[in-house]
């Protein structure tokens, strides 16, 4: 199977998904969207991975790249290939297909309980996960549900949690990816977010989280399998 992922920052990459592509032997390759690197054509590919990142998906003005970051997405999006979206991923994907994004009732920092709705709880890619878990979270914008679209899980501060598209395209707008350097990296470039409020957890909080980098590590990989095994590729 041949992944192709989007990265916007240098210190926001796929990180576990990443680890887990390479130990099922993926064919992997990457647009880094912070150089002057060309798209690929969506034929050399057959999931796309659009990963987080500090921009929002209106800011074409100071992020001229976006404009065609989404039509890139679009081909994607009718050529029907595998689509993930995380974080920002996932609010360009809710855009591009009919839901509109805006400012969140509050910014979300830090590990928090999702919960899977119903029709998420009967969802291929979920369907084997807790119906509450513990995951983490950076972000000040959401998504509105996609027409057509199904809504996966929800968390206290951010109702739209997550989302499916069909078969082949899910949008998250937690990070199920991050491991502790990684979460550093980020703390480290933008920590004046971290005013303490109510979903805003301090950065002591966000490292030494030994319990949460174990359990999400353990169900990543079968969520991973899950979104592959439910678009017709092996998984082992």
């Amino acid at each position: 199977m041949r992944m192709h992922y989007l990265q916007h920052v240098p210190y926001e990459s796929p990180a576990g998904i990443l680890t887990w592509a390479e130990e099922k032997r993926l064919k992997i390759t990457r647009t880094a969207l912070y150089e002057p690197a060309p798209y690929p054509s969506v034929e050399t590919f057959d999931w796309l991975v659009i990963m987080g990142g500090p921009m929002n998906i209106y800011e074409e003005a100071k992020y001229p790249r976006l404009t065609e970051e989404k039509r890139f997405i679009e081909k994607a999006i009718k050529a029907e290939k595998m689509i993930l979206g995380i974080c920002l991923g996932a609010q360009l994907l809710a855009d591009l297909l009919g839901g509109p994004v805006s400012r969140n009732k509050n910014r979300e920092i830090g590990w928090f309980p999702v919960m899977l709705t119903e029709r998420g709880k009967k969802s291929p890619v979920f369907g084997n996960l807790p119906a509450e878990f513990i995951t983490f979270h950076w972000h000040s914008d959401t998504f509105a549900l996609p027409p057509g679209a199904i809504h996966l899980a929800a968390s206290e501060a951010c109702f739209n949690q997550g989302f499916s598209y069909g078969k082949n395209i899910l949008g998250l707008q937690f990070h199920p990816e991050m491991r502790r350097n990684d979460i550093a990296e980020i703390v480290e470039r933008t920590r004046d977010q971290l005013v303490i409020d109510k979903f805003i957890q301090p950065e002591e909080a966000l490292l030494n989280a030994d319990e949460n980098f174990k359990s999400m590590t353990e169900w990543l990989p079968m969520m991973l399998a899950n979104f592959l095994r439910a678009n017709g590729y092996r998984a082992e």
